[in-house]
């Protein structure tokens, strides 16, 4: 079967998708992880989740980027 040749605007389409979603998934994760974090840390009183928490977030965002757009 043959494939449909891409025009330059779907081509910069993409590109302005994966720019926008990408820094999207690093803030969330960043607020949903650090969230999280803060609320352990209030229920505990151990201060030392909310970076976790942040940090987790921020690993978890790379690797889902690295999995829509790594492969």
């Amino acid at each position: 079967m043959s494939e449909m040749k891409r025009s330059p605007e779907e081509d910069g389409r993409d590109f302005a998708n994966a720019a926008w979603s990408i820094p999207s998934y690093l803030i969330s994760g960043m607020i949903i992880w650090g969230g999280s974090g803060w609320l352990l840390s209030r229920w505990t009183g151990v201060h030392a989740f909310i970076p976790a928490g942040i940090l987790i977030g921020v690993v978890l965002a790379i690797y889902l980027v690295y999995l829509k757009y790594g492969r």
